[in-house]
């Protein structure tokens, strides 16, 4: 009789822990699965994370590359922010490089990119490897700052756009709107 109750209590013991770690792994797994930086890919290789990384650090930079941390992540923000709304690319190399065609000139979603006159771009500079950990940790921990989640529009400080848009933040030199 001992032996059987010795027996009852182990079984019951090891399906514990196996439950424990099925759930356990199954709460892991099914977060690696939640990310996602095209949004729309079943399966993200390593090759576009890197290139995703790219793109936003590259956009941080030259619009934001010698901001506090803070304007950093904002621009980052505002960048993924469009990703999510279905009035741009789907993923953030698209919303970063788009140009559109207003009465017959090319507009592009961030000045420097259309800007021909653009300094030359130096990877191992501090601001770009700022602007990289940065890209990092807004993409891939999900960092935000909460007063910019409806943000999809800024401008430098000095430009006077008149946008028909509700400011809603100040953050270094740009001044950051969602759509009223």
């Amino acid at each position: 009789m001992e032996f059987l109750t010795n027996a009852i209590s182990k079984l019951f013991g090891l399906v514990l822990v196996i439950c424990l770690v099925s759930a356990v792994n199954g709460y892991k797994f099914g977060t690696v699965r939640e990310f996602n930086p095209t949004k729309h890919a079943s399966y993200v290789s390593a090759t576009t994370v890197d290139r995703t990384l790219d793109c936003l650090a590259m956009n941080i930079y030259r619009e934001a590359g010698h901001e506090p941390f803070e304007g950093k992540v904002a621009v980052a923000q505002v960048t993924l922010n469009r990703v999510d709304n279905p009035n741009y690319p789907k993923d953030v190399c698209g919303v970063v490089y788009q140009k559109n065609v207003v009465m017959s000139k090319v507009v592009c979603q961030f000045s420097w990119f259309c800007n021909g006159a653009l300094p030359k771009f130096k990877p191992n500079d501090e601001a770009y490897k700022e602007s990289y950990i940065v890209a990092k940790k807004v993409l891939l921990e999900g960092f935000r700052l909460d007063s910019l989640k409806d943000a999809l529009f800024y401008h430098a400080v000095y430009v006077k756009p008149n946008w028909p848009y509700t400011k809603i933040a100040t953050i270094g030199n740009h001044i950051f709107y969602r759509k009223t």
